[in-house]
């Protein structure tokens, strides 16, 4: 039931659904316009009419995104006026996590979805940003064919 890296375990599974981490992870930011308003709290935009005006999302569709991704405790809103009643949206930790993700996505996005790169991006060090998933113990890169798979309780 298994080859030399476990990966086909999954593969060879009777065809059911089953209990994921990405479609639970997809559950919550996975409509279009959440994973932008993510990205442009991530750039330090904090205004509903600023995340609308660089996501292009409608208000209503916005509106619901966020209140969504509140709920999910990924966003929070502060309020930064009290008259007028106003507020800003920040990311809690659990949305400050999805910021390798969202960096893995544009690199993926500028590779194999668009014809002219969008804006480059670098790193502190004074490279061009190239992201790279390892492992935290070993450091050696994780691919496919590096996986090990636990399935049950058995991990």
């Amino acid at each position: 039931m298994s080859d030399d890296n476990g990966m086909s375990v999954l593969a060879d599974l009777p065809p059911a659904p089953r209990p994921c981490p990405i479609a639970a992870a997809l559950g919550v930011i996975g409509e279009r316009w959440s994973l932008l308003a993510i990205r442009e709290l991530g750039y330090g935009v904090h205004t509903f009419d600023r995340i609308a005006r660089f996501t292009g999302a409608s208000r209503d569709i916005l509106t619901d995104r966020l209140r969504k991704l509140e709920a999910a405790g990924v966003v929070e809103r502060r309020r930064y006026n009290e008259h007028p009643p106003r507020f800003e949206y920040h990311l809690t930790e659990a949305g400050r996590d999805l910021f390798p993700v969202l960096l893995s996505l544009r690199e993926w996005g500028e590779r194999w979805a668009l014809d002219e790169p969008s804006a480059s991006f670098g790193h502190d060090c004074g490279h061009p940003l190239a992201v790279d998933v390892v492992c935290r113990h070993c450091a050696a890169p994780v691919t496919p064919e590096s996986l090990r798979v636990s399935v049950g309780r058995d991990r």
